[in-house]
């Protein structure tokens, strides 16, 4: 059995406050994406740091985790340590296959009461995603990657792992990734039908996230309003683009994350 992971209370709020509090129990006591059973096989090959062959020729991606901006080489070793040649069960919620033919699916070896994306969390070496609904699931993921941060292990031994918003540039070389930034909301302002969440004082140039008004309910539901983020330290993370400045578009409520002072 895997060894429980700290405790954080900074952790990825996938359903409004309570994933806070479930994370902060710790990766150990948090259920681990126990979702419906979609089958099983042996793992035969490791194409890279989110996807495996299975014997029977299925390709299997590792749902509810992003590179983090880098595909590590120490990514793909360490999923081939968890998982090469391992039988394993694969569950989620729908085991269609993707435009690539892969089917997404979270990835348990036999005997494992722990995911192999928790694993991969845990070492570092991957960044929990926003797209996962089970709060269960995403508070397990959110806890292991909450406990390697704390521990600078893998991704977050590196000074880069966390963007300053302030850094525009820097955030720029990630377009196209999946990248967490940090930093101060300096002002919250609307164009049309969408919110911006500012990060600098030159709107065509600094760093933002957008918000798209059909979505702002959640937020609100959530207790994360855009007016309530205002002069906050917040973590956003999601797939960098560029409109001027850097901008990451926010969808879901797990892309966002208080964080303490100001």
């Amino acid at each position: 059995m895997i060894p429980p992971a700290s405790r954080d209370s900074a952790s990825l709020p996938a359903c409004a406050a309570s994933l806070l509090v479930l994370a902060s129990m710790g990766w150990a006591n948090a259920a681990d994406c126990a979702l419906e059973r979609q089958g099983e096989g042996r793992v035969t090959t490791v194409v890279d740091a989110r996807n495996l062959r299975l014997e029977d020729g299925r390709e299997i991606r590792l749902a509810g985790i992003e590179h983090g901006g880098t595909d590590r080489p120490s990514g793909r070793a360490a999923l081939s340590a968890i998982a090469a040649g391992r039988d394993v069960t694969l569950h989620g919620d729908d085991d269609s296959p993707d435009r690539y033919g892969r089917q997404g699916a979270f990835v348990f070896v036999t005997g494992s009461e722990h995911s192999v994306q928790s694993e991969l969390l845990r070492r570092g070496e991957a960044v929990a995603a926003v797209d996962i609904s089970e709060k269960n699931c995403a508070a397990a993921l959110a806890a292991a990657e909450a406990a390697a941060r704390d521990a600078k292990l893998g991704i977050w031994a590196e000074t880069t792992a966390i963007k300053n918003a302030e850094s525009s540039g820097d955030i720029l070389s990630a377009i196209g990734h999946f990248t967490v930034v940090e930093g101060k909301v300096l002002s919250v302002r609307q164009a049309g039908a969408i919110t911006y969440l500012n990060f600098g004082r030159n709107w065509t140039r600094d760093f933002a996230a957008t918000i798209s008004r059909r979505i702002i309910p959640a937020f609100e539901s959530a207790n994360l309003g855009p007016k309530s983020l205002e002069n906050r330290r917040i973590r956003v993370r999601g797939v960098v683009s560029s409109r001027g400045g850097p901008r990451i578009e926010l969808l879901r409520v797990g892309q966002i994350e208080v964080l303490g002072g100001k």
